[in-house]
């Protein structure tokens, strides 16, 4: 079966997205048994699962890096995306949907939405990626899949529209009522082997009829066709196959969600895989993707069809024991087969295909060829990273990358010893190739080496896994705020100007800039303004190289600049003396200059914290975020007795904040925090940050 090539219509590429310990694992455990993938599904806690197959994550019983697992469910093949929860690894989840044409969205059914669903939610609209929802754990005390769905409808979005009622409340649940076949689908055990199927119960028709009508009257809106045929004949006049594909092509619009609930590890996920065969889009659904040629910038259209030139996304980096760098990549057209060469349109490299290996989360299965819509991993890619495109050598095309956030943390890292001092720097890079997130840098000043993340927990990880998988013991100092510094005036004018005369041929570089402020997230832009070639052409491209490497040590405390746009528009040079070294110089000297006149300002990361606390310790948390100059934006009750605290806080304010909230709350409070803006930071702190660095 494995083996079998399949039309691209009947192949679905989705992820499992959510909150921390919503049961996206144990889903993905329960489709993997389902499908015959696996004998058995693995307990999260007891460390079993397949795509959870990292050391730290069967101990932390939490998903770190996105895993890929292939299988086969009513002749679709199935391509899924097991994505982390924890904010700090939320790169995976962002490159996982760039290349994914759907996802299933699971809740806990006794939380409802959580602010972490919230962040995944947006990360799939910011993609345009259709999704069906699952909501777990409705068979456990304190489990409502009303009260889920009613979260949904507050929080995320009004259409969202059950297609399977739970028959039963909490224990008691034992099936569902499928709306679309009006039949009862139901077990006595969880791990029943098939559904029985039967009648609607008595005391749900009233409720079925209710949420049937909403469900065909919203879905047959989005077809006019359909909704002609429906205002004509009513529901009742309506096929299966009809109600199906009012459905589907809702849902393919990307702003109608159909809404299921059950326990995930159990016999119910098969409605779950029909739900994805009949509703998720398969590559055809999505449609051409549109990239640029390398060398003229034009925009070109490749169709999802094997008989386009090749181009493909590499969107994951992993080093694998046993066979070295691992390249998880998504084919839009043409096929690639092994031992063949391709172009790294990125980079201009060409790059030969070793061996392709369709992925079991850490296992792997040969396989000769991949064709457009299928996702798979090659070994051996030399200069291959994340957001890369891979093409036909003779077509060449790049395709949107995927882009993400600066990290806000940094520690020191120093190895133990001088024997692990060269494996260390090795370990790093590879690390470092493997996350984009995870930045390494060494301090000019004091020879440390730097290492960024977004978040402790990710620094904690990182460290860990160096030492399980590199074998280098390290040191690590206390982590430290990633600042940053910007202006807050504009137009703002500087001359920089580097001249050198000693004896024989000297220096000369002169140019005249002007600074102003960028938006924020805008980063950094340089604006050509010469007119008659007062600076030669050639020393264009060295003047904005200077201007970049005096931004990455700013003027305030030496952290680099950010958003900020600089005009070159005025200069000299000499017919001799000039040379792109002296303007290189000249463009660093203009910028500094001019970024001192520029009132030039220390940025903070502010994090957006979410806190859900029992109602008796809501005066702490308050009192205490408070104290940490936060500022609370918002409270809800997320059920009775249980609040729900939205508040912005400085980074360098919540470090250890898990522990301090652990104590404070009997431990029975817990947070999530994500990186929100970077905002001005007040005097008296920048100033006790300046004093620090000198």
């Amino acid at each position: 079966m494995a083996k079998q090539q399949f039309a691209q219509g009947k192949i679905r590429n989705i992820g499992i997205i959510a909150h921390i310990d919503a049961g996206k694992t144990t889903t993905t455990e329960g489709i993997l048994y389902r499908t015959g993938i696996k004998h058995k599904i693995g307990a999260v806690h007891e460390g079993e699962t397949t795509t959870d197959w990292m050391d730290q994550e069967r101990e932390r019983g939490i998903t770190i890096v996105s895993a890929a697992v292939s299988c086969y469910w009513k002749d679709h093949q199935i391509n899924i995306i097991d994505t982390p929860g924890h904010i700090d690894f939320t790169v995976e989840v962002e490159r996982s949907l760039r290349v994914l044409d759907g996802a299933v969205v699971v809740f806990d059914g006794k939380m409802g939405v959580e602010s972490q669903s919230e962040t995944v939610w947006r990360q799939a609209d910011k993609y345009n990626v259709p999704r069906i929802c699952l909501i777990n754990k409705i068979n456990q005390t304190g489990g409502d899949f009303y009260m889920s769905l009613e979260s949904i409808h507050k929080r995320l979005s009004k259409r969202a529209f059950p297609i399977h009622l739970p028959i039963g409340f909490e224990q008691d649940i034992n099936g569902v009522v499928d709306l679309v076949t009006m039949k009862s689908y139901t077990y006595d055990e969880f791990t029943d082997k098939e559904l029985k199927i039967g009648d609607i119960p008595e005391d749900m028709q009233d409720k079925v009829k209710k949420y049937r009508s909403l469900l065909i009257e919203n879905a047959v809106a989005e077809d006019e066709t359909m909704l002609e045929k429906y205002l004509e004949v009513g529901e009742e006049g309506l096929t299966e196959d009809e109600i199906r594909h009012a459905i589907r092509s809702a849902v393919l619009s990307g702003d109608f969600f159909v809404v299921s609930g059950g326990d995930a590890r159990g016999v119910i996920v098969e409605k779950l895989l029909d739900m994805v065969n009949d509703f998720l889009p398969s590559p055809d659904d999505r449609g051409s993707t549109w990239g640029t040629h390398p060398k003229t910038g034009d925009k070109i259209e490749r169709k999802p069809s094997a008989d386009e030139p090749f181009s493909a996304l590499a969107f994951k980096i992993a080093t694998d024991t046993f066979v070295g760098k691992l390249a998880y990549f998504r084919v839009y057209s043409g096929k690639v087969t092994s031992g063949s060469y391709i172009q790294n349109s990125s980079t201009g490299q060409k790059e030969r295909v070793g061996r392709i290996v369709r992925m079991q989360a850490d296992k792997r299965e040969d396989v000769d060829e991949v064709r457009s819509g299928d996702i798979a991993a090659i070994v051996g890619l030399k200069g291959t990273t994340t957001g890369d495109t891979l093409c036909d050598q003779s077509d060449p095309i790049i395709l949107e990358s995927i882009s993400f956030p600066e990290p806000p943390v940094s520690i020191a890292i120093e190895p133990k010893t001088k024997a692990d001092q060269e494996k260390m720097s090795m370990a790093l890079q590879r690390l470092a190739e493997e996350d984009p997130t995870f930045r390494v840098s060494v301090d000019d000043e004091t020879g440390q080496t730097i290492i960024s993340g977004m978040g402790e927990l990710h620094l904690e990880i990182l460290v860990d896994r160096m030492k399980r998988e590199f074998k280098v013991e390290a040191n690590i100092g206390a982590p430290q705020v990633a600042y940053r510094e910007t202006i807050r005036r504009d137009d703002v004018e500087a001359q920089g100007k580097f001249i050198r005369q000693s004896g024989g041929r000297g220096q000369y570089g002169d140019v005249w800039l002007r600074l102003s402020q960028n938006e924020q997230g805008e980063g950094f832009e340089f604006i050509n303004s010469i007119k008659g070639g007062v600076v030669p052409q050639e020393y264009i491209k060295p003047v904005e190289e200077g201007i970049k490497e005096a931004m990455s040590n700013g003027v305030v405390a030496g952290y680099p600049v950010v958003d900020v746009k600089v005009e070159l528009y005025d200069g000299s040079y000499h017919d001799v003396d000039s040379s792109e070294m002296a303007f290189k110089a000249a463009g660093s000297i203009g910028f500094k200059e001019a970024m001192k006149q520029a009132k030039p300002t220390l940025l903070e990361p502010v994090m957006k914290v979410v806190v859900v606390t029992p109602e008796e310790f809501m005066g702490d948390v308050i009192g205490d975020l408070n104290s940490k100059r936060g500022r609370v934006e918002s409270m809800e009750d997320l059920q009775p007795g249980i609040k729900e605290i939205t508040a912005f806080v400085p980074l360098a304010e919540m470090f250890g904040y898990t522990t301090n909230l652990r104590s404070m709350t009997q431990g029975r409070a817990s947070s999530s925090m994500e990186l929100d803006h970077y905002a001005d930071v007040p005097g008296n702190v920048a100033q006790a940050i300046v004093a620090e660095q000198q």
